[in-house]
């Protein structure tokens, strides 16, 4: 039987097949939405339910790692690669943060898909992302985790395209699997560098041989390794240059997006950086990296997200740039406090895209900001649900936000690995711009007057109580998840870097400008878009050129459709097809063909059906016989 920890990622994958068989295979939803429901929400709470007991298995243990190894998986020479499963601090979080928002989400989802026609394969796509997510989590080697974290490229690619119907839909999932593979081949030679080097997969064993010195430490790297891996975060986590595929994945269904952006996926790359934190803690020029992709994503998201329209790619462009503040986290050695930031932004992240598809919903499908307003009374719920997530992700006390944003500043400012004023200038400038964008999202959306069409504005509803009920909770924690000790429960494993001595002076006063950042970024939004609407014109034409830039994502997606695309498009028609295939593979197997043609057109003339024709050739064959005998006699 399997144990409690193997019970954690197989319960999503039986609602998977569960769901999988009956609502797929069996057509439509034969196997009735009660029972689709049932499953796809009540095994992702049961799983939940069993991470909390293994929680507390861990606490009674005093922090002493729970170990269960489901099979061997391949044995090589002197190698075994076995199916285990770790359960330590960092996975109690990572497993609490996926089980449970990804269960809340399900729960959501069954109203927001209520009239879906593929209500039972979106549940059975939905379990089964969390059943690769908790696999990549609870997974104790390398070789699981990849198996996990190429599960949720799957699962992503089957979300995001899952109204297939529309070739947007599909396109977008496609690109986001694309740009994935090119990461993964990053994390590949990372891990078989690793292996070559250390012998094992195992992370823990990982982590303790680069904690050696001496000839005890691995002949490798650190650094190499530690890039290699992070080109793999890059493609799953959305950072530059592989941040393009994320914006696009709002094609997906509401639900989708808020588990990619809050519970899953994208959280891989911050949770492998996190894990491996022994390679990294000796990996100076692979953490600068880090830190400096990290901080560069996050200023150049948050400035795109200043000019967005539709709804989502606001949150969309959010959650890459909040990415951006966990990488930075991690590249000055504050792994506990990126995992913290990873759990607050869960709660309000899923919040706020739960609270979109709110909005989405009562509009009937109608995602421009520019088509909204005046909401704040005709979805009360919504809008204070919104509302509280918004004032989290800006960074208002005492929300969740404000506290592991506040500690990612402060490391960056002045962890003695890697941290810097300049580190710190960038981040506070793009702290300020999130505070400023989402005050700009909640006002076009809820506040002033309405800008909706009659017919649209006359079917305005809150949504059911599965969906609000959702939101209510999400909003509580987004109020108070911040006051959960994560980095001090984590420090036994991830212990927090030190910070230069001549700096703690500025700690105060760096919280109070935080602060105040985030006010003035509220107060700037809310006068701007609060007041005439010819101000916000006049500002748009004063900046004409920026605001070009920033529309157009600054054109990342045309360069790489102009250096990437078109050259790969004229090397494939111009290179293989016409050259390769038409002329070498077709105009080969075309000629043999030809020749076997022409060689039977002569054979052909043989048979004339003339009697003096083959008596000629029966005489000439004599003759050829004597004169062969005679040569060799």
């Amino acid at each position: 039987m399997p144990g409690t920890l193997s019970l954690i990622v197989l319960l999503p994958l039986l609602g998977f097949l569960l769901n999988g068989v009956l609502a797929t295979r069996l057509g439509g939803n034969r196997a009735g939405k009660r029972f689709v429901t049932v499953v796809g929400c009540g095994l992702p709470l049961m799983s939940f339910a069993l991470a909390l007991r293994s929680l507390g298995q861990l606490l009674s243990a005093h922090g002493t790692p729970l170990l269960e190894v489901a099979y061997r998986w391949a044995l090589i020479g002197d190698s075994a690669f076995e199916i285990a499963f770790y359960f330590d601090r960092l996975t109690a979080v990572m497993s609490l943060i996926v089980t449970g928002v990804g269960s809340v989400i399900h729960i959501y989802a069954v109203g927001y898909m209520a009239h879906d026609k593929s209500f039972g394969r979106f549940f059975a796509y939905l379990n089964l992302f969390l059943f690769f997510m908790l696999l990549l989590v609870l997974g104790r080697s390398l070789l699981v985790l990849f198996v996990g974290w190429e599960g949720v490229g799957l699962a992503s690619y089957l979300l995001i395209g899952f109204w297939f119907d529309d070739g947007a839909n599909a396109r977008a999932g496609r690109k986001a699997f694309i740009t994935n593979r090119i990461g993964d081949a990053g994390f590949l030679l990372g891990m078989f560098l690793l292996y070559t080097a250390v012998g094992t997969l195992d992370m823990d064993a990982i982590n303790a041989r680069f904690a050696l010195t001496g000839s005890a430490a691995p002949v490798v790297s650190a650094s190499l390794v530690g890039v290699l891996l992070f080109i793999g975060a890059t493609g799953k986590s959305a950072q530059i240059p592989l941040h393009v595929w994320l914006p696009d994945a709002m094609a997906g269904p509401t639900p989708v997006s808020a588990l990619i952006h809050a519970a899953t996926m994208v959280t891989a790359g911050v949770y492998l950086v996190a894990r491996l934190s022994g390679v990294y803690q000796h990996a100076p020029e692979a953490s600068a990296v880090v830190a400096a992709v990290g901080v560069a994503t996050a200023f150049f998201a948050a400035t795109v997200a200043l000019v967005q329209t539709d709804i989502k790619k606001v949150l969309a462009y959010s959650t890459v740039s909040q990415l951006g503040f966990m990488f930075l986290a991690l590249g000055v050695g504050a792994y506990g406090v990126a995992i913290f930031h990873v759990m607050t932004h869960a709660f309000f992240k899923a919040c706020l895209f739960l609270g979109a598809g709110s909005v989405i919903h009562a509009l009937g499908g109608e995602q421009d900001l520019r088509k909204m307003g005046g909401l704040a009374r005709r979805i009360p719920v919504t809008f204070v649900t919104f509302a509280v997530a918004t004032a989290a992700i800006a960074g208002i006390p005492p929300l969740a936000g404000f506290f592991s944003k506040d500690e990612i500043l402060w490391y960056a400012f002045a962890s003695e690995r890697g941290g810097s004023p300049l580190l710190w200038l960038v981040a506070a400038a793009t702290a300020l711009m999130t505070a400023f964008y989402m005050t700009r999202l909640l006002w076009l959306a809820f506040m002033g007057a309405s800008r909706m069409t009659p017919e649209v504005e006359r079917h305005v509803h809150e949504s059911p109580a599965s969906m609000t009920a959702v939101l209510c909770l999400l909003a509580g924690l987004s109020a108070v998840g911040g006051f959960m000790a994560v980095p001090h429960f984590l420090e036994p494993l991830l212990p927090l870097p030190a910070t230069h001595e001549h700096l703690h002076a500025f700690e105060t006063p760096l919280l109070v400008v935080s602060v105040v950042l985030a006010a003035v970024g509220v107060a700037a939004a809310a006068w701007l878009f609060g007041g005439d609407p010819a101000r916000v014109a006049a500002w748009s034409l004063r900046l004409a050129g920026p605001h070009r830039w920033l529309t157009g994502k600054y054109f990342i997606d045309e360069l790489y459709n102009r250096m990437i695309d078109r050259p790969l498009v004229w090397v494939s028609d111009h290179v293989f097809l016409r050259l390769f295939d038409r002329r070498l593979i077709d105009g080969l197997l075309d000629g043999l063909a030809a020749l076997g043609q022409r060689c039977g057109g002569w054979l052909a003339r043989v048979q004339t059906g003339q009697l003096h024709a083959y008596a000629g050739l029966v005489l000439a064959g004599l003759v050829g016989a004597l004169l062969w005998n005679w040569r060799h006699a």
